[in-house]
């Protein structure tokens, strides 16, 4: 049973270690072929023309979002109430905070 046993272990062991070796073989063998038959300028265009669609169709709501809120003096409005929520107009100086009451900075 035990010599079953290690001629198993031997046999496994073998064969994985022969087709590491052919993996290597066929990696060395072969000449550096492009993926998919396309150059790496070909590549480099297909992407380009596909971040640029993308770019057109999203390019508002990243603006919108990357936008910086200006800055109000003290005393200056600061928020406008609209029905149950308050939208800000502009942001407090350092030191001050909006009054969601009087809706300007102080």
């Amino acid at each position: 049973m035990e010599s079953v046993r290690a001629a198993v272990y031997l046999s496994v062991c073998l064969s994985v270690l022969t087709s590491l070796i052919q993996g290597q073989r066929s990696a060395d063998n072969q000449p550096d072929e492009p993926a998919l038959g396309l150059t790496t300028k070909e590549l480099a265009e297909a992407l380009q023309g596909f971040l640029d669609e993308a770019d057109s169709s999203v390019g508002l709501s990243v603006e919108k979002k990357a936008s910086v809120i200006p800055r109000c003096d003290v005393g200056e409005r600061c928020a406008m109430k609209h029905g149950p929520r308050i939208g800000r107009l502009c942001d407090c100086l350092r030191g001050t905070a909006c009054n969601t009451f009087f809706l300007r900075c102080y």
